[in-house]
């Protein structure tokens, strides 16, 4: 007996929804991981050194 024979008699379940829910979950799985990946990408190229104690003596000598 297959997996074919088991599906065909099982009568109750709706087999053909279910697997729909699971692609559809295993698409949005991987879209969240794409636009994470994404994310990291873009906070990395992002990503710049400040020297706070030259921004602190920048905004200092533009009061005075």
């Amino acid at each position: 007996m297959g997996i074919k024979n088991d599906v065909e008699s099982s009568d109750n379940h709706d087999w053909q929804n279910e697997t729909g829910l699971s692609f559809e979950e295993r698409v949005r799985k991987e879209r969240i991981g794409r636009q994470l990946e994404a994310a990291r990408k873009n906070k990395e190229r992002m990503k710049v050194t400040l020297n706070v104690a030259e921004l602190i003596r920048e905004d200092r000598d533009r009061i005075h």
